[in-house]
């Protein structure tokens, strides 16, 4: 009899080591699917952060751009206005005078039309880069949003590998 109990305690003691060596299996097949997902989620959050330092880097350019052409406008818009008050004290000098000055303040008003054109075209553009750059802080705010989570779920791995205990 004592050879039957020592043969079922050898049998049951094996059946508890093949147990626990199978759990440990799917404990290490689960942290290794973990890893793969963590390393996928990791490279996407970097593609992210590379797509966003390439939209600044393009922003940037726009803005000086931008820059330079309201430098520019404002120049030709105080050439303008200089052309303007000549024009209007000849005016007040002479009558025959102020015939030609008109003509002559004719062709300032339309350059200054043609500049106005720019200006508003130019300010197109900026509304176009703002609302991109809008755009891209949203993505940006999404981005950083569910890196967030991706952290947070990074501090208690074990409430990933073992969502029973909670």
């Amino acid at each position: 009899m004592n050879n039957k109990s020592e043969k079922s305690s050898n049998s049951s003691h094996s059946m508890l080591i093949l147990l626990a060596a199978a759990l440990a299996g799917v404990a290490f097949i689960g942290m290794g699917m973990f890893m793969y997902n963590m390393g996928n989620n990791m490279s996407t959050m970097t593609k992210a952060v590379i797509r966003m330092s390439d939209d600044v880097h393009s922003m940037r350019n726009d803005m000086s751009g931008m820059s330079g052409r309201i430098t520019e406008m404002a120049t030709s818009m105080d050439s303008g206005q200089n052309s303007m008050g000549e024009d209007l004290d000849s005016l007040a000098n002479n009558i025959e005078v102020m015939t030609g000055s008109m003509l002559q303040m004719g062709d300032s008003m339309q350059g200054l039309g043609s500049n106005i054109g720019t200006m508003n075209t130019n300010m197109a553009a900026m509304t176009s880069s703002m609302e991109q750059m809008s755009n891209n802080m949203s993505i940006m705010n999404q981005s950083m949003g569910r890196m967030s989570y991706d952290i947070n779920k990074f501090t208690e791995p074990e409430k990933l590998m073992v969502p029973f205990i909670r």
